[in-house]
């Protein structure tokens, strides 16, 4: 037989795959999509995926061979392969980078270095004391991680000691693979095979005459099992008889020991199971239906059609009866939305009316759960609909035949760090296509990109611009904060108007938001004597003072320390903070409103799934009357009973250094404006501004996005940016800022020789350094009409060839198509 191989996509960032030769007994079992064990470089081995299986030796003098192949069928499907090829190719990742972000950790065995003394080391020359501690402690001839010598060790890095005793001869470095994903095991309990009839049973009744507590817990086992109902016995999990029983494991395992129990274990899934009551679909309003009817007839000739809705108008009722109309064709939906916080509103309301159909994906699940929810998909086990964030869109799909992105203006569909720095919304498009599956966008407040391709007749388009039972709009009323400053009309951080408003709202029983896009107690803290500003020591920024942990904090790179005590520039007690966080947004509500029920909706309170899912289930069962909150307030919650909601200062979202400011100031004020007022009466929102004439606020007075629209489009059109032209910010990063200035500048001057004036910079980030990291920016405008292939082969053959010098060996350069 001749010889084959596999060309390999390996988990790194690398741009090609590697050929690895097939051993003779694999060669019919190997095929595209699968996971193998392949060796890479001196030591390391890694889980990667079969992209080709092919005949042509490659060109080099010797070809490693596959260690081991982990399936029986491939774990992808089509058309996940070239769906990864276009992520990669468009956003200018490596291929191996986007199989990372794609299949979950626990589908990827893991190597883990370990040291293991040499039996025949004789030693030439002594050891230091260190490498003698590092050298007794694998005396146990086990093979020990570099991280279990550092804690057995005590020393803070033994890499170097180590280097040096393989040097010697002493150890030698081994790779363990070790699965990451463990099957759920649960320990189960049944009678003995030895009791079956009401005689054998009796028998050992009255064998346990004496024994009570053997006795009671047999009977609490007889009555969870159901087993003297002779019909549809229960399986019974032996922790939760002992729980209910109240008895002690000891007693149980008398029991085991008398043959009378027979313990078992079985795996179990992760993922809630419990069945659910299911409901019929909700009838949809006249309007809802117009626009539902206009959805399906645009559907037949569009493959994406954008439903731009006011807020409340109903757009999920609409989804609801699109996704059960695929569902009757066999096919599969994938609803994506921006932020975790809404998957847990829209789980209850979707698995009320397509029950265990419905599937969850994001980032807060483990990655055991992760990985049982892609096996289930994967072997066609119950999951038709996939509610999910952006990395949903890697999922095994058998056949999606609806995608929908709510919420498709929001910037939290963009993938930053690390690469592929994907758009999930584009990308859902792309894999939709490759389903043959149409797209559904939904907003109240659309990307101006896609309601320019709604307008142009790229996609279809669908308005709808009544709200749900006819409710009105909210009454948006603003208030100046300079002339409350000014009268001192202003307690805290709220004017005496919003407290006004938070009043009459709590004497209601009704709810109220608060929004400030800033999480924290306090941006930063400063000197007033010197004006000494505490700042990140690793990036270029202030420190964000939390006062719950009274620690500063860096939110780029994770860095804390305590507040000092005084000035550490003047020796002064006089720090003091600037501006506000959420966090001090609820000190000063709760010690204005002491009897109200206030929490907080930010990055710091919500680490965790349940998290999310507590603050949204107190809010929505009147255990909270206040909730303050950063943007994660804005994105499509409902919640009926909130009759007021507080911008705290809207000026702070105008004047961001990004031409998407603008855009985004509205986007944000008339979702969070959106949240009040949305099932009883019409809602009021209080927007506190120094900028009360700024042209976007009078825009979001008056709803009016088409305005915001054409101001912006005049806009981008005059200054060449989206959607009149394409862009690629060029991302370089480089610890020293010297080597990385002169790295830049020799890309720009490269660039502009080409692509002329389309190149600007290189230029200083908002923030220059993180993590010790200097970071200057290139970025290309390029024509809608130009190739964008043609326009990133240029970009990567000149980043390569300065690569490829030696001085820039370091240099990190990243790609950031369309950056947000």
């Amino acid at each position: 037989m001749s010889e084959r191989f596999a060309d390999i996509i390996l988990p790194l960032p690398l741009a090609n795959s590697y050929t690895y030769k097939i051993p003779e007994e694999l060669s019919e079992s190997v095929k595209l999509g699968m996971r193998v064990v392949v060796p890479f470089g001196s030591k390391k081995i890694y889980t990667g995926i079969v992209r080709y299986v092919h005949a042509v030796a490659p060109q080099v003098s010797s070809v490693k061979e596959i260690i081991a192949l982990l399936d029986n069928a491939p774990i992808l499907r089509r058309p996940q392969l070239p769906f990864w090829e276009w992520i990669a190719n468009y956003y200018m990742a490596f291929i191996g980078d986007v199989y990372t972000a794609a299949v979950p950790a626990g589908l990827k065995l893991e190597s883990e270095t370990s040291i293991t003394l040499n039996n025949d080391f004789e030693a030439e020359s002594p050891f230091s004391e260190k490498e003698l501690k590092i050298y007794n402690a694998l005396n146990d001839n086990k093979p020990h991680s570099i991280k279990e010598l550092t804690r057995i060790t005590g020393f803070k890095t033994i890499l170097p000691t180590v280097k040096n005793l393989m040097d010697k001869g002493a150890v030698s470095l081994s790779e363990e693979l070790r699965a990451a994903y463990k099957p759920k095991k649960l320990t189960c309990v049944r009678l003995a095979d030895g009791i079956a009839s009401d005689e054998q049973l009796q028998a050992v009744f009255d064998s346990l005459h004496r024994s009570k507590k053997q006795l009671s817990l047999l009977m609490a086992y007889l009555e969870m099992s159901h087993h003297l109902a002779k019909s549809g016995q229960c399986e019974v999990a032996k922790k939760e008889l002992l729980e209910q029983s109240g008895i002690s494991p000891a007693v149980f395992d008398a029991l085991v020991e008398k043959k009378i129990f027979h313990p078992y274990t079985k795996e179990i899934s992760r993922l809630d199971s419990s069945q659910t009551v299911q409901q019929p679909l909700a009838t949809l309003n006249s309007f809802q239906k117009t626009a539902y009817r206009s959805l399906l007839s645009q559907l037949k000739e569009k493959n994406v059609v954008l439903l731009h809705g006011v807020t409340s108008s109903g757009k999920t009722e609409i989804y609801t009866h699109l996704i059960a109309e695929t569902l009757k064709l066999g096919r599969q939906v994938l609803y994506l939305v921006p932020e975790i916080a809404l998957t847990t509103q829209l789980t209850q309301r979707l698995e009320k009316v397509f029950g265990n159909k419905l599937g969850v994906y994001h980032s807060k699940f483990s990655d055991n759960e992760r990985v049982e929810i892609w096996n289930n998909l994967l072997n066609d086990k119950g999951y038709e609909v996939i509610l999910g964030v952006r990395s949903s869109v890697f999922l095994p799909f058998r056949d999606l035949g609806l995608v929908i992105v709510d919420e498709e203006h929001e910037s939290s569909y963009k993938q930053y760090d690390p690469a592929p720095r994907y758009h999930a919304r584009n990308a859902a498009i792309v894999l939709a296509n490759m389903h043959g599956a149409k797209t559904v966008l939904g907003s109240a407040t659309p990307a101006i990109e896609s309601y320019q391709n709604a307008l142009s007749g790229k996609y279809g388009l669908v308005e709808l611009t009544q709200r749900h039972e006819e409710i009105e709009l909210p009454k948006i009323m603003t208030v100046d904060l300079k002339e409350s400053y000014r009268k001192k009309r202003i307690t805290g951080h709220f004017t005496d108007e919003l407290v006004e408003k938070i009043k009459l709202a709590l004497t209601n029983k009704e709810q109220v938001i608060l929004f400030q896009n800033r999480r924290g107690y306090a941006p930063y803290i400063e000197c007033k004597q010197c004006a000494y500003v505490p700042r990140c020591p690793h990036c270029d920024v202030s420190l964000t003072y939390h006062k719950h942990f009274d620690m500063l904090t860096c939110h780029y790179c994770g860095y804390t320390t305590k507040v000092p005590a005084n000035c550490p520039s003047c020796h002064t007690p006089s720090l003091q903070t600037k501006g506000f966080g959420t966090e001090q947004i609820e000190e000063e509500i709760k010690a204005l409103f002491p009897e109200a029920k206030a929490a907080r909706l930010d990055l710091d309170t919500v680490r965790t799934k349940k998290g999310f899912e507590k603050i949204i289930r107190d809010f929505e069962s009147h255990a909270i009357d206040i909730l303050i909150g950063t943007q994660m307030v804005t994105k499509g919650l409902d919640f009926g009973d909130v009759s007021l909601v507080g911008i705290l200062n809207a000026g702070n979202l105008l004047f961001y250094p990004d031409f998407r400011a603008h855009e985004r100031a509205f986007q944000l004020m008339a979702q969070v404006s959106g949240r009040a007022g949305r099932k009883s009466k019409q809602g009021l929102v209080v927007l506190q501004t120094p900028e009360t004439d700024h042209p976007v606020i009078r825009q979001v007075i008056a709803h009016d996005y088409k305005g915001m629209f054409a101001t912006q489009m005049r806009e981008r059109h005059d200054f060449r940016y989206p959607p009149y032209f394409r862009l690629i910010n060029i991302v370089i990063r480089h610890k020293d800022p010297g080597t990385n200035n002169h790295a830049a500048a020799l890309i720009a001057d490269e660039l502009k020789k080409l692509l002329g004036s389309r190149v600007l910079g290189p230029n200083n980030p908002p923030v220059g350094r993180i993590q010790n990291w200097y970071i200057k920016h290139i970025l290309l405008k390029i024509e809608n009409a130009a190739s964008p292939d043609a326009v990133k082969d240029i970009i990567r053959n000149i980043v390569n060839g300065i690569q490829s010098d030696g001085r820039f060996k370091s240099l990190q350069v990243n790609y950031d198509v369309d950056p947000m």
